[in-house]
């Protein structure tokens, strides 16, 4: 299949039925309007940045920086959240076969624990946009929150990667990710259910870590893992709360 057929399949998919008889909620195509008044005006490496997996109670934050040749769309193209695995996985290779580079950064819970998820998520952007090197962008649409001594020319919106096409590709980019990382853990962790629920605290999750304790990839700063190893502490879901979305 080439290009555009797969981009077209993936749009296609993103508003199929479910398997139930209820249509989930439609996926809207994000568009490239910001990055449209930066390339307009001279800025043609224009880098959207999005990281995922601060709310899990284990594995990384997994970020991403993605920068689209001007005057790019792909169809499709939407917050990570709303997509199904197969039609991420399909968007992941087109905007990684169309981008003129992609920067991908992980924070392990080793970190995470050691700065507190906040400035976890903020490295990891840091980081996925150093990673695009050699290219230098001359701007960063960046998802939430402006990323602090990046040095180049950046605006924050919450709630980017649903209407700003490069973070959206970014947040596609970073959640294919961090999800076959977690499916590298489920292999070594099978006990805990990691390639089902990617780490988020979920009804059997919870039940695993009480009955098996913490392993080595849970981020023991966080409360449920804590009460799992009969400890206490500040929750760092707290933290995950004040992140602009």
């Amino acid at each position: 299949m080439g290009g555009a057929g797969r981009a077209g399949a993936a749009g296609s998919m993103a508003g199929r039925v479910s398997g139930g008889g209820r249509r989930p909620r439609a996926a809207v195509t994000a568009g490239p309007h910001l990055e449209r008044l930066l390339w307009r005006v001279g800025v043609r490496h224009v880098a959207g940045v999005d990281e995922v997996g601060m709310g899990p109670l284990a594995g990384p934050v997994v970020a991403a920086a993605v920068v689209l040749p001007v005057e790019t769309h792909i169809d499709g193209v939407a917050d990570s959240k709303v997509l199904t695995a197969p039609v991420r996985e399909l968007l992941a290779v087109e905007i990684r076969r169309r981008a003129l580079a992609v920067g991908i950064a992980v924070v392990e819970p080793e970190e995470i624990d050691r700065v507190n998820i906040y400035q976890a998520g903020l490295r990891a952007l840091r980081v996925a946009v150093e990673r695009l090197r050699p290219l230098v962008p001359g701007f960063v649409l960046v998802d939430g929150r402006e990323i602090p001594g990046l040095g180049i020319p950046q605006s924050a919106y919450p709630k980017g990667d649903a209407f700003v096409t490069s973070i959206a590709a970014a947040s596609i980019v970073a959640k294919c990710h961090r999800d076959a990382l977690m499916r590298e853990l489920d292999a070594l962790y099978p006990a805990y259910g990691f390639g089902r629920h990617m780490g988020y605290a979920t009804r059997s999750h919870l039940a695993a870590l009480r009955m098996h304790g913490a392993s080595p990839v849970h981020r023991r700063s966080f409360a449920p893992v804590l009460a799992a190893l009969g400890q206490a502490g500040a929750p760092q879901l707290e933290l995950v709360r004040r992140v602009p979305r």
